[in-house]
């Protein structure tokens, strides 16, 4: 479970756990919670056969299955209904998926990191996030402090970031001046 203000690199941190872990040469499929709909949300993550809604026209693998093997995140892990949760729950307990439209579970073999902005904790203590789906999310937490508590990132990150558009620029700019980074600091 990763823990942070928007903008703290989140994702960059579930890709990099991705990358750095025996699943590395499968995929990783985020999703994020927030930006779809309850009854898109489930059809996106646990797929659907033909017929199983209106505009369902061909049977569609969920990201569960299409993370096979690999990393799922689910980015804004908070913003799921009651409802959904319930749902997540059951997966992670069983480790099964079943498509909306069919009866026949089908096993998952996916690492799952989940993300999230909102006070989580808080959110299980007014009831608006299940606790048991919250013990099996959170077997690791990493919580994320914003940039403006890690100065001693920040030329980390201009260097980053300075290569990338140097190079998409075609720019030969290797370094900014001490004062250009103490006011960017």
């Amino acid at each position: 479970l990763i823990l942070g203000e928007n903008g703290t690199g989140k994702e960059v941190v579930a890709r990099r756990i991705h990358y750095l872990s025996n699943r590395r040469h499968e995929p990783i499929v985020a999703v994020n919670c927030a930006a779809l709909t309850e009854t898109l949300l489930e059809s996106e993550l646990f797929g659907h056969e033909r017929g199983a809604f209106t505009g369902a026209v061909a049977r569609q693998a969920g990201k569960f299955a299409l993370a096979r093997g690999g990393t799922i995140l689910l980015d804004e892990v908070s913003e799921l209904s009651p409802a959904m949760q319930a749902k997540l729950l059951s997966v992670l307990e069983t480790r099964k998926v079943t498509r909306l439209g069919s009866n026949r579970p089908r096993d998952i073999d996916i690492r799952l990191i989940c993300a999230t902005n909102m006070p989580i904790y808080d959110m299980v203590a007014r009831n608006d996030f299940r606790q048991d789906l919250l013990y099996r999310i959170n077997t690791v937490e990493i919580n994320l402090p914003p940039l403006r508590e890690r100065h001693e990132d920040i030329p980390l990150l201009m260097d980053h970031f300075l290569g990338i558009f140097s190079k998409k620029y075609q720019k030969g700019i290797t370094g900014v001046s001490a004062p250009a980074l103490k006011k960017l600091e």
